[in-house]
């Protein structure tokens, strides 16, 4: 983006995502030299105001993408590869796909999306270190506990400097367990007993986690395999204590409130509901000897 005239005096543009301005008789030789500050008296002038509001939206684009991303692969749904071939040439869009694990209709159509193009339908590089090009009509981005081969993907991404926008092969995984639990079992009591100072301060945990508080249960909608799964984490009750706790974990169908016996429970159900538990119970005040 150029330089646009702010007054007679200076001149603005959108630099990283922040308005910067410079002298209107900046030479070429110091094109690089911009003011630390937005000078008071252009703050208000409506190039200034107009660049402003573009950069929130520019944010808000980059977030929404961001989470439309997540949600594809948390719930491994079929993406068209016509679909990303239409979003790519936007930049938000870029960042948030680019280097995604993406899984196509045949058992090695396996990679690191690298571009997509509605003629040459999606660059991948795989586990074997090629680029290569796929074409089915749909893709997936599986959760990362439906991959078997995460270790392996870990690995050659890290030899490959792979930074994904949105936390996929990285994210924190719980795998189902075998026969821990007795078969009636229907609440997970690991990370329950985080101490909180107060109500207020769990409930702005979970919601800066992204999870939504209904009444005294802290709740994550997942799907898996086409059922949608709420998993809820037990509050104490602010009316009657100080301060707060984690309880157990459960899991339900739908917004229903009957919890279900833990082996029904889905595996990215079961991932997504344990990592929950798992971040809020991170969040938890320093116990007294902890604090120096």
């Amino acid at each position: 983006m150029g330089w646009l005239a702010a007054g007679d005096t200076y001149e603005v543009a959108l630099v990283e995502g922040r308005v910067v301005a410079r002298s209107a008789s900046s030479t070429p030789e110091a094109e690089g030299q911009r003011e630390r500050t937005l000078p008071a008296e252009i703050r208000d002038r409506p190039e200034v105001v107009e660049l402003q509001r573009f950069a929130e939206w520019l944010d808000r684009h980059a977030a929404e993408c961001l989470a439309r991303v997540d949600h594809w692969m948390v719930s491994s749904l079929p993406v068209p590869t016509g679909l990303l071939a239409r979003v790519w040439p936007d930049e938000a869009w870029q960042a948030a796909l680019r280097d995604i694990v993406v899984v196509g209709e045949g058992p090695d159509e396996v990679g690191f999306l690298r571009a997509a193009d509605e003629s040459d339908g999606l660059r991948v590089v795989n586990l074997d270190g090629e680029t290569v090009r796929l074409t089915p009509r749909t893709v997936t981005m599986p959760h990362p506990v439906l991959l078997p081969d995460l270790e392996e993907l870990r690995t050659f991404a890290a030899e490959l400097g792979v930074v994904q926008g949105v936390e996929q092969i990285h994210r924190a995984t719980w795998p189902v367990p075998g026969e821990t639990y007795a078969a009636d079992t229907d609440v997970v009591t690991e990370f329950a007993g985080a101490e909180y100072r107060s109500w207020f301060h769990l409930s702005a945990r979970a919601t800066s986690l992204g999870y939504q508080i209904s009444g005294s249960r802290i709740v994550g909608r997942v799907r898996d395999a086409g059922r949608v799964f709420t998993a809820s984490v037990g509050m104490s009750d602010p009316y009657t204590e100080e301060k707060a706790w984690t309880g157990g974990l459960s899991w339900s169908h739908g917004d229903g409130y009957r919890s279900l016996p833990l082996h029904e429970v889905g595996p990215v159900a079961w991932s997504e509901g344990m990592r929950m538990a798992a971040a809020l119970h991170a969040g938890r005040a320093a116990p007294a000897d902890d604090a120096q």
